[in-house]
């Protein structure tokens, strides 16, 4: 297979950044060009609510000029996405809309999780590294300008991850507005970080001991990949860090600026970084940090690698999301046992329905998902659970899924018990998409029917089998309890999943001597 060359853009708080890569099946992902233009997008969003004319212009200035390289280079494909500077400014549309007709390019916003998740996939990509690392108890804490993501890896699985506004940008104009005197400002971050991380602490770290920390961030990471400050690139212990520290924190941004050879506008911002890696270390206790020196262009390559096939998968990141969101379950006193049930005949009926409802594999995750989460409202409402599920989903953040697919999820759960709302209703309430309106119905259809299978809640179905055959979906069960509630409830469920698939589902009991 021939060589692809791919670009990707990353419209950033801080900069924009374009890298050039060569991808093959053979060669892997190799970087050959990299070009960074500072702009402070995030210091207009965080502060005024709305990117200004002049720093619009400038923007559309640059990504023109990468456009012109891309040609240069005759790239194959290109993906610019925009994360919190872009997500967070009151003209959004227009900025998008600016930068389309002016440079023509087409910018994409993505959610937090969704950049989280690239980040975190540019670590994945390291491979063994990586694997080793996460094996124990390791936390990545991935710093933006606008906020910090930090997750929890427990035994290669994702226990927790958790998005806080303590990005070095926000972060830095905030203490800024409270004129402190120089020696201050690492006191101060020290404090809201404390602030923030106490509720954190008590809810996920406990007993559980983390030994490393990975770095994702666009201020340290670069530093300690030079030979002369760390002597193995990017690894440092708590000893050399807190030494690091020392020395940095008694400089002002001239020397910091020139002793590192960054600019002092960067000095400034890493110096915050430092400071929030510092007391985060403490908080966790780890005793190493390893700063694999990757970008969210990183990320955005190996997905664009990975969807067309020219990279292997280097790790399960669908593992990742499913673990995640067992833990939100668990948060919210989900029954596990029930979950399992609920799971494994939704994902039956969907593998055994697949030529009728025309779904993939992104789909089959999410209803997955929505069985995991569909009882959750339980938490705060015995009556009301269908909208207090969606209110839960919709209010919590689930790495990995836009905030679209969020919203099926979210809408599959309420409607698996509350009255299904047609797209004249729905259409009202929301901006999905015809679409994705389409993939609410068909999932709630098949998790309405399970749920209705296990309505007692006593997991009866523990041993079933579904076909396909004619117009009939047929549910064999083998079981020697009595299941007239399941056979009545699935009745009344089934006339959804008919109008759905125009498919009826059936009972058929195995019968014990």
């Amino acid at each position: 297979m021939a060589v692809k060359t791919f670009a990707a853009i990353d419209v950033g708080s801080y900069e924009l950044t374009m890298k050039i890569f060569e991808v093959s099946p053979k060669m892997g992902i190799k970087e050959v060009d990299c070009i960074r233009h500072r702009i402070a997008l995030g210091l207009d969003s965080y502060t005024a609510g709305k990117i200004t004319v002049e720093k619009m212009d400038e923007l559309c200035e640059v990504l023109r000029e990468f456009a012109e390289i891309m040609k240069s280079y005759k790239v194959d494909a290109y993906k610019a996405y925009g994360t919190s500077a872009i997500r967070e400014t009151a003209n959004t549309l227009i900025l998008l809309d600016q930068i389309k007709n002016r440079t023509g390019l087409l910018v994409e916003v993505i959610s937090n999780s969704e950049q989280r998740f690239l980040d975190y996939k540019a670590v994945a990509v390291k491979g063994k590294e990586f694997d080793k690392y996460i094996e124990g108890g390791t936390a990545i804490l991935d710093i933006g300008g606008g906020s910090i993501q930090i997750s929890l890896f427990e035994n290669d699985t994702l226990i927790t991850t958790q998005n806080m506004r303590l990005g070095v940008m926000r972060m830095r104009e905030r203490l800024e507005s409270l004129s402190p005197k120089s020696g201050q400002y690492e006191k101060l971050i020290e404090e809201m970080v404390n602030n923030q991380f106490s509720l954190f602490k008590k809810m996920y770290l406990k007993e559980r001991e983390i030994h490393n920390l990975i770095l994702i961030d666009d201020y340290i990471s670069p530093v300690f990949q030079k030979k002369e400050i760390c002597r193995e690139p990017g690894n440092i212990d708590y000893k050399m860090f807190m030494e690091f520290m020392d020395v940095i924190s008694h400089k002002n941004r001239g020397d910091i600026s020139r002793r590192l050879e960054i600019s002092e506008e960067h000095a400034s911002l890493l110096f915050h970084s430092a400071v929030l890696t510092k007391q985060i270390m403490e908080v966790l206790g780890a005793q190493h940090l390893w700063a694999p020196g990757v970008s969210l262009c990183d990320g955005i390559a190996y997905e664009y690698a990975q969807q067309n096939k020219l990279l292997s998968a280097v790790h399960d990141f669908e593992k990742d999301i499913i673990a995640s969101t067992a833990t939100i379950s668990k948060r919210y006193m989900c029954s596990r046992k029930r979950n399992e049930i609920m799971e494994n005949l939704a994902l039956s009926i969907f593998d055994t329905m697949k030529k009728v409802h025309g779904l993939g594999r992104r789909e089959r995750l999410l209803l997955q998902i929505a069985a995991q989460l569909n009882d959750c409202g339980k938490y705060i409402s015995q009556t009301d659970v269908g909208e207090c599920s969606f209110r839960i989903i919709m209010a919590t953040e689930i790495i990995g899924l836009s905030h679209a697919e969020r919203e099926i999820v979210a809408y599959v759960a309420k409607y698996n018990r509350d009255e299904f709302e047609y797209y004249e209703v729905l259409g009202e309430k929301t901006t999905l998409s015809k679409e994705a309106y389409l993939t609410i119905a068909k999932l709630t259809a098949i998790l309405r029917v399970a749920n209705g299978l296990d309505r007692s809640h006593k997991q009866k179905f523990k041993d079933f089998k579904t076909v396909l055959k004619d117009n009939e979906l047929i549910i064999s069960v083998d079981t020697a309890e009595d299941i007239t509630l399941e056979k009545g409830l699935l009745t009344a469920r089934a006339r959804f999943f008919e109008e759905v698939y125009s498919v009826r589902p059936v009972i058929k009991q195995k019968r014990h001597m």
